[in-house]
This record gives structure tokens, sequence and C-alpha cells, in this order.
């Protein structure tokens, strides 16, 4: 039986924190509980993350913006996938054997070839033509197994191919005139008339009722190339069987087929199932394998996706259709935020400055040791969000355990710090719009909903130019996603302070009433403030509520 598995995942646009929180709680979790825990992410790695990440030999997760129910999610039924060239007879045998509605037919590669459902087993095959069998090009095989008989010529993989069924039940003078080259004729036991259909061209004969077929027949029948099929059935029961002898290849449907894959979400698959009649469709993995079927049944009692959720429990913030995955579990350090759940969970919310400083108490809780390459993720973390200890959401906590995982991680912080916070802050051939979502978030305020990103760097001058490339794109990025405010922060973290560019509606009234500054030319300098989460975000919503703006 296979593992349940869950998600660990941090908000949109992620920053070290949200990434190295979630590998490392996965590392953990997967130490010490049950089940299969799996680190991903619901944005693009920034500059900083990935030099973090290159820096611990560590691979990015895996990338998943939606949690949205997906087909993978569903109940699959994993139906055979069976080959085209099967006949009839044993389709309906494995169908009906299998409570099968919809039979997938597949090549030897797993490829969906074509479907066969039931009702056009039975919608085609009472539209009967003495020509199916040899247009269908009918194995003599499937014809001597479906009439539970036996080939006596040589030629015993030979296919019908030209011409028509009938039952040679008249006299010699009909059948000489009926019979056309390549017939497939439904005799009796009289060796005579075996013999006269073979010699007028017919390309096999059925013999019923376990008839007895002469040496001289069957000599006849190798001359004249003359396929000789005895059966125990009567004429009647071959006349009724024979037609279920053609390969399903000649019924099945190829063409317009309805299928989905296993990323597909559920939302798409509600409504393709909402506009066909069909009743199983076929799903196929990522790389157009068969992978089993589903039906409208299946969309009642979907799996949601199990996710813990670190570094943000905000509605605004979580990966899309978050309402859709079942939360099991946050580990966070900011605010309550907006999330909701049907169930209790365990939410460990403390006042530390990073998350990871939290994850780096559970494992000395739970006694699990620290890898290198984990300790310098948490190390990372701490770092960051703290902007190296500087930070006023920084506690002793933080810079203790800093110290610990700078130990294990066999690193100089500061020397470690220097470097993450320049890569971060060297967006060489990155778009003003990837820079200003690298570490962008959204709150709302009452009515009013904003969007705060951030840059931290030690050098005054990379800041400049990030701003000079910021401002003009602030505009365009303003009234995205019921966004009416947009504020951007460039901190610096030698020198302590941020300037804060902002953009729309009352932005600058709003900034005057949190912080008794001016905003002059769409920017102000904010002295000592260099956290979004502690410094910047609180006093801000408690303006925007006690102010009519």
């Amino acid at each position: 039986m296979s593992k349940q598995k869950y998600y660990i995942i941090g908000h949109k646009n992620p920053d070290t924190d949200s990434i190295c929180s979630a590998i490392a709680l996965a590392y953990l979790k997967n130490q010490t509980e049950e089940g299969k825990y799996v680190a991903k992410r619901a944005g693009q790695i920034n500059e900083e993350t990935e030099f973090v990440l290159d820096y611990f030999g560590i691979k990015a997760p895996e990338y998943m913006p939606n949690l949205g129910a997906q087909a993978r999610d569903m109940e699959i039924r994993h139906t055979k996938g069976m080959s085209k060239e099967m006949s009839v007879k044993a389709a309906w045998d494995y169908m009906v054997n299998n409570q099968v509605i919809t039979l997938p037919l597949t090549n030897e590669d797993n490829e969906l070839e074509g479907i066969l459902s039931m009702s056009d087993l039975a919608r085609k095959l009472m539209n009967q033509n003495p020509s199916v069998l040899s247009k269908a090009k009918t194995p003599f095989k499937h014809i001597a197994d479906t009439l539970e008989g036996q080939i006596l010529t040589k030629d015993k993989d030979g296919v019908f191919t030209k011409g028509k069924v009938f039952v040679g039940a008249c006299n010699e003078e009909a059948v000489d005139s009926y019979i056309e080259p390549g017939d497939l004729v439904m005799l009796g036991n009289r060796e005579s008339d075996h013999i006269n259909a073979i010699e007028n061209g017919a390309g096999c004969i059925v013999v019923a009722i376990g008839g007895q077929v002469s040496d001289k027949v069957i000599e006849a029948a190798e001359k004249h190339g003359c396929v000789v099929i005895s059966t125990p059935l009567d004429t009647y029961a071959v006349a009724q069987r024979i037609e279920q002898s053609i390969p399903v290849r000649a019924l099945m449907v190829s063409e317009n087929l309805v299928t989905f894959r296993m990323e597909d979400f559920t939302e798409k698959i509600k409504a393709t199932m909402g506009k066909t009649r069909i009743r199983n469709f076929p799903v196929l993995d990522k790389h157009d394998k068969y992978v089993g079927t589903v039906s409208r049944r299946n969309l009642l009692n979907i799996a949601r996706k199990k996710v813990i959720l670190v570094d943000h429990n905000e509605y605004s913030q979580a990966a899309d259709n978050i309402d859709q995955a079942e939360i099991v579990e946050i580990v966070d350090h900011h605010r309550l935020g907006t999330l909701e759940t049907n169930a209790p969970i365990i939410f460990r919310n403390q006042p530390l400055g990073c998350t990871g400083t939290i994850i780096y108490q559970m494992f000395n809780e739970r006694g699990v040791e620290i890898p290198r390459p984990i300790a310098g993720l948490m190390l990372a973390a701490i770092l960051s969000d703290t902007l190296m200890f500087r930070s006023p959401t920084c506690t002793q906590i933080d810079i203790d355990a800093g110290h610990k995982l700078a130990e294990i991680a066999q690193v100089d912080y500061e020397e470690f710090a220097t470097e993450m916070f320049r890569a971060g802050s060297n967006l060489a051939g990155k778009t003003a719009e990837e820079i200003f979502y690298q570490d962008f978030k959204k709150f709302i305020a009452g009515d009013v909903s904003f969007g705060v990103g951030q840059i931290s760097s030690m050098a005054a001058d990379e800041l400049q130019k990030l701003k000079e490339r910021l401002e003009p794109h602030l505009q365009y990025e303003c009234g995205k996603h019921g966004i009416s405010m947009v504020f951007f922060m460039l901190t610096n973290i030698l020198e302590e302070n941020t300037e804060l560019i902002c953009y729309g509606g009352d932005s600058a009234e709003v900034i005057k009433e949190a912080f008794g500054v001016d905003v002059t030319k769409g920017s102000c300098v904010l002295q000592g403030i260099v956290s979004r989460k502690k410094q910047l975000i609180p006093i801000m919503m408690n303006a925007l509520q006690e102010a009519d703006f």
C-alpha cells in the first residue's frame, strides 16, 4: 500500500525562508512520521534562494502553483488496456467478467489507440452485413476461436479479406450460382458440399456440428487456397456467433477521443464531462501513456491534496485553489491571516524572526540530527529573514539558532550572508516585472487591497539602480489582482533603513498618516524600518483602519 503523500509548501513569490523551511520540514517529517512528505514551491525561486540551494547542493522543490484537485486525485479505475486485434467475443467476455463498460485499446507501448464501449458493440453488431468479416480483415484464428473450433488446413495465420459470409444450406446448383471467390461458406457434414464450395472459389469453409472432414477435402482446400475450420457448434450457433470474431479495431472509436491527463484539474474535467454522453474517459500520464479510466461517479469522492503550509497563513498569499486542498498543519511566524480549515489542525505560530528557527526547534524537540545541507538551508532562512540579525523581528532565539546552525553547516555566517545578499541583489538580466514579483505580497485591510514588495541589499548603489527600474513599473502593476495601491521597499541592510516607493490611490496619504513622512516624487526614506512584517505592515494596517481612505 502506497504511503499517504503530504505537500509542504510556502507562499507565492517565495523567499528563502519559504523554500528552505519547506525542504527542512519535509526532511524532518520523513524521518519521524508516517507518510511521504514532499517540499513544493508556489512560485519562482529568486536569485538569493538559488544561490543558497546551489551552495549546499540541494535540488529546488518542484513547482506547484495550484493546489486544486486533479485527475491524479480521483479514484482512477486501472482497467487494463487491451489490443485492438482481439476479437469482439474476447472483448465482450472480458468486459462482462470484469464489469467494464468502456474498454481502452492500447498498443505495445501502452499508448491509447481507441476505446470500445458496450453500447458501441450492441449498436454496430445490430447492423449485420454479410461482408463485415472481410472488411474487418478478420484473422481465421479469431473465427476458429469464436466458434470453439480448429483450423484443419496449413494456413493458420491467414486473414479473411475478400468475400461475404453465407450458409450453404441450399442445393449445389444454387450454391454454384451464389458463391463468389473468397466467400466464407457455412456447411454441414456432406463431403460433396465441401468439395463443391472449394471448387467454386470459397476462401473458407466452416464445417458445423463437428462434421467429419475427409483427407480429400483437405487436399482440395490446400490446392485451391481455401481454409477449413471445423466447429462443434450447429449451423444456427455458427451464424449467430461468427460476427463476434471480427477484431475490435473495426468497431472501436479512434478519432476525437475525449481523454484527460493526470495533471488536469477537476474543474476542467467536470466541465468536459458535462458536454458529452460518454460514461468513461481514459486518463493519460505526462508521457501519453494510458493509466486508467474515470467517470462522473469519480467526481463525487475526490481525495483532496493534503498540505502543510510554511511561512504564511494568508489566503491571498497561498497557492491557487488552496480552498480545495486539506490543510493539515501550518508552521509560521506571521500574524494570523485569513485562511480557514474544516477541522482542527496543528498550527505552530511563534513570534520569531523566521520559520526556519521554529523548524530548528522541532529538530531539537524530536532529537533528530541535522545534516549539514539542511542546517545550511535553515541558517540561510534565518539570515535572510532577520537581515543577518539586524531586523527588529529578530529574537535571541533566532540568533542562538543561527550560530548553532552555522557550526553544523561549517560556514562563517557573516561571509555567507554577504555572498547570499549580494546574489539576491544581483538582478542583471531580469525584467522589471520579475524583480517586482521576486518578493511581493498582497494584504487586505477592510475594503482596501494593497501590495508590498521588498528587496534587501548591502550596497546603496545597487538599490538606486533597482529604484530606477522599478518606479515606472509600479504604475503598470497597480490595479492588477484588485490591488489599489502598490509599495516597494528598497532596504539597505547596513544602514538599516528603507526607501519606500509607492503608487496609486491614497498611497502617499497612507504613508503620511502611518509614519509622519512626506512622499516626494513617489518615494520617501523610512529610517530604522527594515522589516515588512513587523515594522511596515502593522503600522500601515492601523493607519488604514483608523483613517477614512
